[in-house]
């Protein structure tokens, strides 16, 4: 792949790396951010690892969340909501985004819960795709979905 197609990718895919990003760092713009560009260039030095199917998303995607894993400690796992909005009220989170509530729960997930649901509800991935980014099992992957929205739900209830 060519400087140029690769710059191109990145022009159409960019928005949704950020918003997966976003997600994943529940709101954390300025963390999203770092992380978006610090998987764009993994990217870029990885090209030679791409194999073109028509799956640029998929292969960036994985890159992102692999670059989250290894930064996770940027977006811990909180025991409750109360806990996550007392934390985000002294950072920079993304204040216009009008589910403050969702990334508020999602912070209480573990990451690879967290991930799935991110994927699965907010990006649209199938269970196999998922299962393909984060490099687990279908059957993990439909677990963390199903431990994912327990959680969620239990939390959103008693918030």
């Amino acid at each position: 792949m060519t400087r140029e197609v690769f710059i191109a990718h990145v022009e159409r895919e960019q928005e949704a790396l950020r918003g997966f990003l976003l997600a994943l760092c529940c709101g954390n713009k300025s963390d999203a951010d770092d992380l978006a560009q610090d998987a764009l260039v993994k990217a870029y030095l990885s090209l030679a690892g791409y194999q073109d199917k028509g799956k640029f998303r998929a292969w960036l995607f994985k890159i992102a969340y692999n670059t989250f894993l290894s930064h996770k400690a940027s977006c811990r796992t909180m025991d409750s909501i109360d806990e996550a909005r007392a934390l985000i009220s002294g950072t920079a989170t993304d204040s216009s985004f009008e589910h403050q509530d969702l990334y508020l729960a999602l912070r209480t997930l573990p990451p690879k819960e967290r991930s799935s649901i991110t994927l699965y509800y907010l990006n649209g991935y199938s269970i196999k795709e998922i299962a393909a980014i984060t490099a687990t099992s279908e059957g993990a992957v439909k677990q963390q979905l199903s431990r994912g929205r327990d959680k969620l739900k239990a939390k959103i209830r008693a918030s």
